[in-house]
């Protein structure tokens, strides 16, 4: 999986508050690993084939990684095998400064 830079992903860290669901349309098998969002829709392109979870692992990675967070913080409550998923953030709140 290729690491985005932070600097190459917005900030979702106003994302990062407790019990939220975080809805993504995914891309498995891109060219390039990327973050866009549009007022509330987010959608996450990453190059990890989607098998095995490893396309799912890499999501949530790229997501944490915006959000100001750390991955085990996120669980993926729906869509593991659908390209829509709902993440429910678990971890405290963040900020960035």
């Amino acid at each position: 999986m290729a690491k985005p830079r932070s600097k190459d992903l917005p900030d979702l860290c106003d994302l990062a508050q407790p019990g939220a669901r975080i809805t993504v349309r995914v891309t498995p098998k891109a060219a390039a690993t990327r973050l866009s969002r549009t007022g509330e829709d987010l959608r996450i392109a990453v190059t990890a084939a989607p098998e095995n979870g490893k396309a799912n692992a890499a999501v949530q990675a790229v997501l944490a990684k915006a959000m100001g967070a750390a991955p085990s913080h996120l669980t993926l409550l729906r869509g593991q095998t659908g390209r829509t998923k709902v993440f429910v953030y678990s971890g405290p709140e963040t900020s960035r400064s």
